[in-house]
């Protein structure tokens, strides 16, 4: 009898910020994806204890907004007993926040305004520095950044990288858990869809799309090979 494939539950809080491009690395490695809306999921998910690995998406309402989206208390749990059972979990950008809250951490609105566009990460001081995040500190490569609220840095995390506007933009807890304040998973097409679903955050912060379109033609294809390249590395450590 051939072993069973492994599995990934994805969880996502709007329907255009997806796996992107760190897909690809997880179907080439036979994972099946269950896809699951968490503003209409039914918590607690059984599914989240059994998978091989869970990966809460970004978002663009905040880990404090509880009282409006009750759902956010949920899937915090959810993450918050993946964590006890110290099982593989990536959460990106509203995922690292809740990942940050399910640690205890306070997630609050930044106070050095939104961070939206393509600029690199500095690494955290050698002698916290994770090989499989290397690809994507290469020098000249810049990420994708979309948020306006920050965290502290989790009780017992490692601090991976920063920028100068905000300090946590990576941690890790263990070899099993990841947060990730910027978006490694964006290509220049799918960001068409980000531009038409922000619009009204994108004029309240006087950023053009021309701007956002230009500078994804210039950084996007960079960082689509280093985050396949990163994906594949991460996986090998968790796995």
């Amino acid at each position: 009898m051939s072993p069973a494939s492994p599995t990934a539950l994805i969880l996502s809080h709007v329907a255009f910020e997806d796996l992107g491009t760190l897909e690809a690395p997880l179907r080439d490695r036979g994972f099946n994806l269950e896809f699951v809306s968490a503003s209409t999921a039914h918590f607690p998910l059984p599914q989240a204890e059994t998978c091989d690995l869970l990966v809460a998406l970004g978002g663009p309402i905040g880990v404090y907004d509880q009282q409006e989206y009750p759902f956010i208390n949920d899937e915090i749990e959810c993450i918050r007993q993946r964590l006890a059972a110290r099982r593989p979990i990536l959460g990106i950008c509203l995922g690292a926040q809740m990942l940050a809250a399910a640690l205890g951490a306070r997630v609050f609105p930044g106070q050095n305004g939104k961070e939206i566009g393509w600029k690199p990460i500095q690494a955290a001081p050698a002698s916290t520095q994770a090989p499989w995040l290397a690809p994507l500190l290469s020098p000249g490569l810049s990420v994708f950044h979309w948020h306006g609220d920050t965290f502290d840095l989790p009780p017992g995390a490692i601090p991976l990288a920063s920028t100068g506007q905000y300090a946590n933009q990576a941690f890790s807890v263990g070899d099993f858990a990841l947060g990730l304040q910027f978006h490694p998973e964006v290509t220049a097409p799918e960001l068409e869809t980000w531009y038409v679903g922000h619009a009204c955050e994108l004029s309240q912060a006087g950023i053009t799309v021309e701007s956002l379109r230009t500078a994804a033609l210039e950084h996007a294809p960079a960082l689509e090979s280093a985050a396949h390249q990163f994906c594949n590395l991460w996986l090998d450590h968790i796995l």
